[in-house]
Order: structure tokens, then sequence, then C-alpha cells
């Protein structure tokens, strides 16, 4: 067991007031809003619900080829990001973006950051149409679109639109909806719902969360305000939450988050407010419904209740080539991918027998097919060369650490292989996920994770890194003991 030091962290810098301090605009990236990185321009292109037909997956693949460096990457919101793009690439990005149907609204590009229960519908899960996440979604989407006031939304903040299991329940979105099954109505795993806010049986119901627990919050006070409304109010709902917390930063507070607003900001009740008016019926969910805890769906084939499978697959360290992208795609199916904020892939509506073969083409590839791969639960950020602020090679770290886990360098490890290696070598058993960080800013870190969260594996000026979990430092280490020391983090309890 290793003991607990501070960490070293970066917090945003705050007033007397404890409101943010922003000295530039929002600069989050977007499509059409180029990035200007060491190996190129970044695009990152919003998929709400990290939804994407067929035709549109194909067409990403080959604008990274034409105007990129021929790779996808997928980050912690189900996006994705294209690099190496060229300085006046935009204008014929934008065009292809547009023919496609990816940009409906350029105004808004940036600020559709919507994800969704990735397996909703596909498990086993009873679903009825007005509390399937997949539509509320899409109805998200098309009223944010419609909202003049939602384009002053930062490129930052999250909606998060949660079937009942809790798998995106746990990413600190500013605004989740928590669909909740009619009273005395079960789902496939024998959860009960409850009735409505109108009090009707055999309705299905959202719980409106802001503010939800994100495990960076540390101001005092609830941690977030919630409210029952009927399922069919909840996009609606959802969307004058947002536009109500823009009114509330607006008195000077520098928020881009809600987590960021001082406490007596009074967003609940701006909120309730909202709503009335909007004439949709809500009751405050006091004390505020315990959030489920859910992990990410799994690596392999899923079986849905219509008989056909589903595959869930992850990116090694969240990138993919145009080629390893294209093969998601040629497995028959529904037409239709689904990106994960864990950076992974659902591939809906497969015939079992073409899903075998489908999983075996895609693991031969390189891409992460069974819990067991060494490389499942780690990602990293771009670092070096891309990254102007990493301090190393932070993918090339990762992947040597992991490599010495598989070839047995490091002690308890098991099996052979190289990274990326999914031949169903085992990892370390019970391996939480380690995300690599080539600066303090720790950029595409997943928010919390399973069994307590992930490693923090952080570079640092002296060509060492520190090694952190729930915020605490374990350690520092560097050269032959990096790996060893990462294992072991992955399966430690800190010491309080």
């Amino acid at each position: 067991m290793l003991a607990a030091m501070p960490p070293t962290t970066s917090p945003t810098p705050v007033n007397g007031d404890g409101a943010p301090v922003r000295d530039r605009a929002d600069a989050c990236p977007g499509a059409l809003r180029l990035h200007p990185a060491d190996d190129g321009r970044l695009a990152r292109l919003r998929l709400p619900a990290g939804s994407l037909t067929y035709r549109q997956a194909l067409l990403l693949a080959t604008v990274a080829e034409r105007l990129g460096d021929g790779h996808l990457d997928i980050t912690s919101r189900g996006n994705i990001q294209l690099r190496g793009l060229g300085e006046s690439c935009g204008a014929e990005l934008a065009d292809l973006l547009h023919g496609a149907g990816l940009l409906p609204s350029e105004a808004h590009e940036r600020v559709r950051n919507i994800v969704a229960s990735p397996l909703a519908g596909l498990d086993g899960t009873v679903q009825r149409p007005g509390a399937d996440v997949q539509v509320w979604a899409r109805r998200l989407d098309e009223l944010l679109c419609a909202s003049a006031a939602a384009t002053a939304l930062s490129g930052r903040f999250l909606f998060a639109l949660d079937d009942g299991r809790g798998d995106v329940a746990g990413l600190g979105a500013d605004v989740m909806l928590l669909a909740q099954r009619a009273q005395g109505r079960q789902d496939a795993r024998g959860v009960r719902g409850t009735q409505d806010a109108r009090g009707a049986q055999g309705a299905d119901t959202a719980v409106l969360c802001i503010g939800t627990n994100h495990p960076e919050r540390t101001a005092p006070g609830p941690l977030f305000t919630a409210f029952k409304v009927a399922a069919a109010d909840a996009p609606k709902a959802a969307l004058i939450a947002a536009e109500t917390f823009l009114t509330v930063a607006a008195t000077g507070t520098g928020a881009w988050r809600v987590r960021e607003l001082p406490p007596g900001h009074g967003l609940g009740e701006a909120v309730a407010a909202g709503l009335a008016e909007a004439g949709i019926a809500a009751e405050p969910a006091s004390p505020p419904p315990d959030l489920p805890g859910a992990g990410p769906p799994p690596p392999g084939p899923v079986t849905a209740g219509d008989g056909t499978t589903a595959l869930s697959v992850y990116a090694p360290l969240g990138r993919l080539t145009a080629g390893q992208w294209r093969l998601l795609t040629t497995g028959g199916g529904s037409g239709e991918l689904r990106v994960t904020p864990w950076r992974g892939v659902i591939v809906p509506g497969l015939a079992p027998a073409a899903a075998d073969a489908s999983l075996d083409r895609l693991r031969t590839a390189g891409l992460i097919t069974t819990a067991a791969a060494p490389s499942y639960g780690v990602s990293a950020c771009t670092g070096r060369p891309g990254c102007a602020k990493a301090l190393t090679d932070v993918r090339s770290d990762a992947a040597a650490a992991t490599r010495a886990t598989v070839t047995g360098a490091v002690p308890g490890a098991t099996g052979t292989g190289a990274v990326p290696d999914t031949t169903g070598t085992d990892a370390v058993p019970g391996a939480r996920p380690v995300h690599w960080s080539g600066c303090a800013r720790r950029c595409g870190r997943p928010a919390g994770g399973p069994g307590g969260g992930h490693v923090d594996v952080v570079a640092t000026a002296d060509d060492s890194y520190e090694i952190s979990l729930r915020g605490r430092l374990l350690t520092t280490a560097a050269g032959p003991e990096l790996a060893a020391a990462v294992a072991t983090a992955r399966t430690t309890t800190v010491t309080r």
C-alpha cells in the first residue's frame, strides 16, 4: 500500500468571492474554430449522444486521410478530433461536414455537448419512446440549435442523458436528465420505476439535475438541485436549465460551468421559475436522488432484446487509424455507430454470426475487444510532438509501460504481447483505469470511474511522472521503475 501525499494541482484561479478569474474568452476548439497545435490544426466535432450513420463515419475517415494525419481521436465526451490539419483547410472541412449533416448550425457547433447512455435500448433494458435517451438527445440537439441564447454556452458545458443505469451520471455534467420508469414497471434487470411529476400512474418521468456531483467540486452546499418532470418535457427542461445558467452566470460570476458558480447563486430557484413560466410541471426532488453508479460498457458482444448483437469496442489510447475506423462499418448492423465518452464505439444491430466475425476482424486490426486486453482502461493526452505544452511523448511512455506490464517485467503481470494487444492476454486483474498526461493541465482526463476513480500519471519538468489517485499523490517515478509504480497504483487503496 502506498502512502498518500498532497498532490500537485493547477486549479482555476478565483477572486475573493470564489468566482473564476477569466482573462480570455473560451478557446475550446470546434469543427469551425480550428486550434493551432504543433502537429497542425486541430478540429473537434461534437456528436450529440455519439451518434453517427455509417455514411457519416466513412466521410470522417476520408476527411482524416485527405485533410489530416489519417487518424481519428475519440474524446472523453464521445466526440471526434482530427489532427494534423492544414492551415487553409477550414472551408473544405466545413463543406464536407455540412454535406454529411454533421453541422446543423454553425453558431451552435461548439455547444452540442450531449452524452447519453450508449447501450440504451440495446442490452435488454426496457424503454418507451417517451423516455428513450437517444430520442431525448436528438430533440435536445434540435432545441439547442434553435436557441439564440444557447450560443453563449461555453464549449465545456455538458449535458448528460442517463437511461437509469448510471453510466453517464458520473461524468460531471452541468445538466443531467435521469430517466425513471413508471411506478410498478421494471426493466430487464428488475429495476422498478416511480410515478411521474404529475402523480400519474403508468407514465415515465425524468429527474432534471443541475450541477451534478463532479469529482473536482469542492464548494460547500448541495452538489446539485433536482426536479421531477414528465418524460415528454425532459429535453425542453434541460434547455431551460442551461439558458437559466447563462442568465445567472452573466451577473459577474465568470462561470463557464455550473460547478464554478459561487455559493448562493440561486440557480435552482431560477430554474424552477423558468420551468413554471414554460408551463412545465415540475416538483423538487428533495432530497435529490442518489445517482446510480454503473461503469462504462465493457468491451465485447452485447445481446439485444430483439435477438441482434451489438459490439462494444475501444480505441487503444483513444486513437484509431482511418482504416481501423472504416472496419466498424463493415459487419452489417443497423447502419449506426454510437461513440462513447470512454473512448469506445458501440456497433448495434448485427446478426450474431456476423457479430462474431466482425469482432474477430476488429481484434485483429488492433481494437480493444475484451476487458482482458492490456491496453483496456489506459488513456492518454496527445503529448509531444503534437502539443507544445506537453513535457514528454506521453503516448510512447504509456505504451511502453503497458508493454512492460504485459511482458512480465512488472511483478504480478501475466502474458506476453505488444501494445495494442487484444488477443485475450490478461492485464493486471482488477486494475483501475489510468490516464497519462503530458503536463498538469491533464487534458482528456476522464471524469471519475468505477471502483473509486482512475489513476492520474502526470509528467513533470524533471523527466519523471507524478502518480495520483483520488486527487492524492501516491509516488513519483521515472525510467525502469515507472511501469511498476503505475501498475501498483492501479491496484492500490489510498490511506487517509
